[in-house]
């Protein structure tokens, strides 16, 4: 594809965002764009709403994988693009409008000239939440068709077009999400000895909360816990019954995650002593941190200035990415693609530069090749 094919593509898949498992547009979109190219090197594998694509190498020794995620997000979008979204209240504000693209534009060029290896590519939903990755990993279709190596990228809005950005070792941190259950006595506020106020239980334990990094963790490490939603009550003379607490816990090392998460259930024991009551703790999606194969920095480094593009070396941040799972048992990295927003991920008015689209084919293919 050329460029002007590339941003067709983008703009189609950009009006469809999907939340996760429920791909089904996407799915049906990426079938035909595939059933369009040359078939005589490629096999297709369904999974849930996702696909495994294999192009078969012309000597192959190994598998070379490469992974795109195909989610949006539950946003409003705010690009004033004319061709937003068109499923209201969802978006894609992540990027993987692009990553998507990227994957077919890279798979067009290997069905018409493959490699000397197989190369396989993951279409995975739900990276967002409730997280594909571990289950994609573990599905009897990856397991046919096991890759050696794997690699991914994520557009970064921060960065130029022209600019690839990653590291050796740590790139994203530990997640998980935090959803804590306050149960306790309602009644009227003028008989508050008569009640059990979960508001009061919820607010005490927010504040405690915030003790857990400063008092626990080491300081030479890093760690978050944020506590971004409280709910509770129904009315302003009442004391509420129930209330609820929504939050987030990051950490660059996984035996730090389970620290906080010890900590966090520690807390709750005391409130509920302390305030007579029942609370019940789910930490919703998790994701293992996405540790990057040093090994494959140095080659990596040169594909990208060989081809005219400009390599930086980033840091480790707090974000989340499901494809941490899959690094953890197949040797590879994901880098960052320069996007040039002026408005950042999970921002209503995200609008990454479609030149990087074909910058993004250009290495990730070479990327492919020279594995």
């Amino acid at each position: 594809m050329n460029s002007e094919a590339l941003q067709k593509v983008r703009r189609d898949l950009h009006k469809i965002p999907e939340l996760g498992f429920q791909e089904t547009k996407t799915q049906a979109y990426l079938l035909q764009f595939i059933e369009g190219l040359p078939q005589d090197y490629i096999e297709v594998k369904k999974w849930r709403t996702g696909l495994l694509v294999r192009v078969q190498g012309t000597n192959p020794s190994k598998t070379v994988a490469y992974r795109a995620d195909i989610d949006g997000l539950p946003i409003i979008e705010e690009t004033g693009y004319p061709f937003a979204s068109t499923h209201e209240g969802q978006m894609h504000a992540c990027g993987h409008d692009f990553h998507m693209t990227i994957a077919l534009g890279t798979l067009e060029r290997l069905a018409q000239s493959p490699t000397v290896e197989n190369v396989l590519f993951l279409f995975q939903p739900a990276e967002e939440n409730p997280g594909g990755a571990l289950p994609m990993l573990q599905s009897e279709e990856m397991k046919a068709w096991w890759p050696d190596e794997i690699f991914a990228l994520h557009i970064a809005p921060e960065h130029p077009v022209g600019t690839v950005a990653t590291k050796g070792g740590l790139l994203f941190a530990n997640t998980s999400e935090l959803y804590i259950d306050f149960k306790g006595k309602g009644g009227h506020a003028a008989y508050p000895h008569l009640t059990r106020d979960m508001v009061l239980a919820a607010s005490q334990y927010t504040v405690q909360a915030q003790s857990i990094v400063s008092r626990a963790v080491d300081p030479l490490d890093s760690a978050v816990v944020t506590i971004g939603k409280i709910t509770g009550g129904t009315v302003q003379n009442g004391i509420a019954e129930t209330a609820r607490l929504e939050g987030t816990m990051r950490s660059f090392k996984a035996d730090t995650m389970d620290l906080l998460k010890k900590k966090i259930e520690g807390l709750a024991k005391g409130i509920e002593y302390s305030h007579e009551c029942e609370i019940s703790i789910d930490y919703g999606s998790n994701y293992y941190q996405v540790k990057n194969d040093g090994t494959f920095m140095e080659p990596f480094q040169r594909i990208v200035e060989d081809l005219g593009y400009t390599f930086v070396e980033s840091k480790a941040a707090m974000t989340g990415e499901d494809f941490g799972y899959m690094l953890k048992e197949i040797p590879g990295f994901m880098f960052w693609l320069g996007v040039d927003s002026d408005y950042g991920l999970h921002n209503g008015s995200l609008k990454p530069k479609e030149e990087a689209l074909e910058v993004g084919v250009n290495v990730v293919e070479r990327t492919i090749r020279s594995l």
